[in-house]
């Protein structure tokens, strides 16, 4: 049985509806993808899906006892409020009376007046038998990693996120809508989300622009494209293939009918009069055919983003040397150098508050750092996208945004309307001149990028430019990126996008540290387990090592009367150490060159065979250790005899 459907529901606002006689039916178990253009409805369709907004025509039918919650994407906070009041919301009445019952708790040693409030909501609690709601709020914090008295206004906007989906999981819905969960969150976050995600026993709806999560979340994709929803049975990527298929024979289907039109409409201006009489059947399906032509709801175009490129800059775009940096007592960046160069494409993969926008403005040479020096190369043109928008005038229209009171702007040294420019990112003319505290999250992304791709650049540095924005857009932007000659340096979590457009990493460890690989994030991923398994590998040499000394020699079972080692298990005993000690001595050269940070920023064609002969060494070393510790034994066990 369904855990919820739709039938026949319809939601129109505007000329268009966003949701055209929809029908949906939603299985237990379920990890369905919400994928569409911004501002097609997805956002609406999870709160009609919530119960939140009822559909203008159509039924939403909820099977007994199930139990939906909706994550939203910017959930209105009361700054003064705890964690743990914020989750216990999520579970209604009996949570307000939890939350209040640990104020009290809080409070009640100042002031024992309020006693015989707290004696009351005990009784209140037991009668809804509460207790084991506030032990299943505990859980959910402690799975979370949340303090439960911590002020939200002490949070940032990654821990804010996490407090949300805290809410939203206490009840332990049947049915979990996610709406952009990973906006705001930092990639350790991320792959945190992931595995909640795989592991919840309930269905989930999600919509989101993380590639890489959809493909490793979804078995179902539900498309919403001009009002109308279909559902592919399948996974994101095999939906991609199969979704181009379709879109190219609409395109196919759409030339043919307007073929027919454009005959049909020749033929009734040559003489219809004549034949009015034999003919009327024909003129009736020519305005049918006019009618559905008319009907047709086309489908949103993609954003024509072009970049504005700028004469090339020096071959050196900036040398860093020995810089440091950091606030009171933490530091961000230590003893950190780099030389870039013309061309190079660097991302920023780090947690939050890590240091990543510190070390683009000292880049920038907009924040001195504490030690160190920078030096700026020549015939630099830079375009800065800010993660916060701070470039942006809330109270302006998105057209004084962009071209700062003129009717014009000079593109690739042409000038253009700035209504047409703005046509190109997806913006018509009346929401041009819409202030942009109106836009939503994804067309304000696409303002900023209109306004960095406004101005020639040689240089781009881009701080989270892909938040909000929707996969097409993005796709195009990744595009645009790759075709761009000059050098980029890019703070993303989004993995597909680093993949996709950066030729190496910086990667903050924390406490300072800054490694510098080639390639994207798969790249560092492998390089990270290798570093761990290596690590790992190591540790329990050395624990072997120990034991072996302080342990006492295994005993072994000397065979056919034996009363010493043969000659050639004595020389081969002899030979070990010197064959371990060998050993050991290559394996440290080879971790010691691994642990170099410059290690990595080689070609894989150098790297790849010392990690396979640092495995085969330490596959050697298991042999020797082994046979030594066995001819030691036998050697004790006939000394013994």
């Amino acid at each position: 049985m369904p855990l919820l459907a739709l039938d026949k529901v319809f939601l129109g606002y505007g000329m268009q509806p966003l949701l055209d006689h929809v029908t949906l039916s939603i299985e237990p178990g379920e990890r369905i993808a919400l994928v569409g253009r911004n501002g097609c409805g997805k956002s609406t369709l999870l709160k009609v899906l919530a119960g939140e907004i009822v559909p203008e025509e159509g039924e939403r039918r909820l099977t007994k006892n199930v139990r939906v919650a909706r994550l939203e994407q910017d959930p209105p906070w009361d700054e003064s409020s705890r964690v743990f009041d914020l989750v216990a919301g999520g579970l209604a009445e009996t949570g307000k009376l939890l939350s209040r019952y640990h104020q009290l708790v809080d409070q009640v040693a100042e002031q024992p007046e309020l006693l015989d409030e707290m004696e009351e909501l005990q009784h209140q609690i037991e009668a809804v038998d509460g207790w084991g709601f506030d032990q299943q709020i505990e859980r959910t914090l402690t799975r979370l990693q949340l303090d439960g008295d911590q002020l939200v206004s002490n949070l940032s906007g990654g821990w804010r996120r996490r407090v949300a989906l805290a809410a939203t999981l206490v009840s332990e819905p049947d049915l979990l809508l996610l709406d952009e969960p990973t906006n705001h969150l930092d990639l350790e976050a991320i792959v945190w989300l992931e595995e909640q995600i795989v592991q919840y026993p309930g269905a989930i709806i999600m919509i989101s622009h993380d590639r890489a999560m959809l493909q490793k979340m979804a078995n179902r994709v539900l498309d919403l494209d001009r009002g109308n929803l279909t559902s592919w049975e399948c996974g994101y990527q095999t939906y991609i293939e199969r979704k181009e298929d379709a879109l190219h024979a609409e395109s196919m289907q759409n030339a043919e009918f307007d073929r027919k039109l454009a005959l049909e409409e020749t033929w009734i201006r040559q003489g219809i009069k004549a034949r009015r009489t034999r003919n009327e059947g024909r003129v009736r399906a020519l305005k049918k055919m006019r009618n559905e032509h008319s009907d047709r709801r086309h489908r949103v175009g993609k954003a024509n983003i072009k970049l504005d490129q700028a004469d090339k800059s020096g071959k050196l775009v900036m040398d860093l040397q020995g810089i440091g940096h950091g606030y009171g007592d933490k530091t961000l960046i230590k003893d950190f150098d780099l030389t870039v160069q013309r061309g190079d494409r660097i991302g920023l993969l780090g947690p939050n508050g890590a240091g990543k926008s510190t070390l683009l403005k000292i880049m920038l040479g907009k924040l001195e750092p504490k030690l160190g020096q920078i030096a700026l190369g020549t015939k630099l043109e830079i375009a800065y996208f800010d993660q916060m928008r701070d470039l942006l005038n809330e109270d302006k229209s998105v057209i004084d945004n962009i071209s700062q009171g003129r009717d014009q702007i000079t593109i690739g040294g042409k000038d253009r309307h700035i209504i047409s420019y703005l046509q190109d990112f997806l913006f018509t003319p009346e929401r041009a001149r819409t202030p942009v505290r109106a836009l939503s999250g994804g067309e304000r992304n696409r303002v900023m990028l209109a306004r960095l791709f406004s101005q020639p650049a040689n240089l781009l540095v881009m701080d989270e430019p892909t938040n909000d924005l929707d996969i097409e857009t993005l796709e195009l932007l990744e595009e645009l990126l790759g075709e761009f000659a000059g050098t980029l340096l890019l703070v993303s979590h989004d993995r597909q996008f680093l993949d996709n457009v950066v030729t190496s990493m910086l990667v903050f460890e924390g406490e300072g540290e800054i490694v510098e690989v080639m390639g994207g994030y798969q790249d560092w991923l492998r390089i990270s387990q290798i570093r761990q398994q290596a690590k790992v590998d190591a540790e329990k040499r050395q624990q072997k090592q120990q034991a072996q000394v302080a342990a006492p020699a295994n005993k072994a079972v000397a065979k056919n009367g034996k009363k010493k080692l043969s000659y050639k298990e004595q020389r081969e005993l002899e030979q070990l150490p010197l064959e371990l000690e060998q050993l050991e001595k290559r394996l440290a050269e080879i971790e010691s060159a691994m642990a170099d940070v410059e290690f990595f920023k080689q070609p894989r064609e150098k790297t790849d065979p010392v990690i396979e002969e640092q495995t085969q060494v330490e596959k050697k070393l298991e042999v020797c250790f082994e046979r030594w510790d066995e001819l030691e034994s036998l050697k004790n066990e006939l000394q013994g005899n």
